[in-house]
């Protein structure tokens, strides 16, 4: 059931990227980063009503600690799409968000089989190389940039971990109220942020709509994590959800006819193979 609902949260978390980054080529991305997180806090606190549970103050402190963390990641990782560094971000941004999981998870005593830990060390190369853009004849600007490119990865990764690794402390008997303060923390930390680098984050065109959409993907996303994490081990959880970079490229490569390059398709292989080694364990 973990690895179920860990793929399904990758499905969406793959399809809301896909979304979003079309969406950038039209609309400020800090809009659509605000608009979506805003569409997601809505959807968890209705969803509240049917899941309501028993969160304690920490189960709802472990989510608000989680918003923080999925809007630093946000927020950094659309500050790299904006200044086109996504070749660089990408990658480190998805090994960063099943890296710090994986160690809260030993640290707090999970031991997974000896076959599941051969499919989450397969993850890794796979989840770099599935988010991998190619990037060729770059000039002494781009290169500049690409030091940027690292800063802003490093911390989108962090970011990230730090939302799974605090959705993972969430109980059972919590409900949605835990992820309903994430998503809520999430718009704020993005509006500090985008605040702090003076980029508009107001959403005021029509174009931004869309990302409502994306919004609803992003909360089905977090809650089949939570649920992920909730019947199963975090380590598993998280680095099957980071995988979720190879179904934006299926999307691409599907409906906008965009090249998977070697190296992706070699990632992807090697997705499945993580995938099914982590099932037989």
């Amino acid at each position: 059931m973990t690895l179920f609902l860990a793929v399904g949260a990758a499905a969406m978390y793959g399809l809301s990227d896909f979304l979003g980054g079309v969406l950038a080529r039209r609309a400020s991305v800090w809009a659509i980063a605000v608009t979506s997180q805003v569409a997601a806090a809505v959807l968890t606190a209705a969803a509240v009503a049917f899941i309501p549970g028993d969160p304690t103050a920490i189960d709802l402190a472990w989510g608000a600690i989680a918003g923080v963390g999925g809007g630093v990641g946000t927020g950094f990782l659309y500050r790299g799409l904006a200044n086109g560094r996504m070749a660089v971000v990408a990658p480190l941004s998805a090994v960063g968000a099943a890296v710090l999981p994986v160690a809260v998870g030993f640290l707090t005593g999970e031991r997974p089989a000896t076959l599941t830990w051969v499919g989450i060390i397969a993850a890794f190369p796979a989840i770099w190389l599935v988010s991998t853009i190619p990037d060729t004849g770059l000039s002494g600007a781009r290169s500049r940039s690409l030091d940027a490119g690292v800063v802003d990865g490093l911390l989108a990764g962090i970011g990230f971990g730090l939302l799974f690794s605090a959705l993972g402390q969430v109980p059972d008997g919590a409900g949605l109220g835990p992820l309903a303060a994430a998503q809520s923390t999430s718009v704020l930390a993005i509006a500090v942020l985008a605040t702090s680098m003076r980029e508009p984050w107001v959403p005021r065109e029509r174009s931004v709509l869309p990302a409502l959409i994306v919004g609803a993907l992003v909360a089905a996303a977090a809650l089949l994590f939570l649920l992920a994490t909730q019947s199963g081990l975090l380590t598993v959880a998280s680095v099957v959800t980071s995988l979720y970079p190879a179904f934006t490229v299926l999307l691409a490569a599907t409906l906008l006819k965009e090249r998977v390059h070697r190296a992706q398709a070699v990632g992807m292989v090697l997705a499945l193979t993580a995938v099914a080694l982590i099932a037989a364990g």
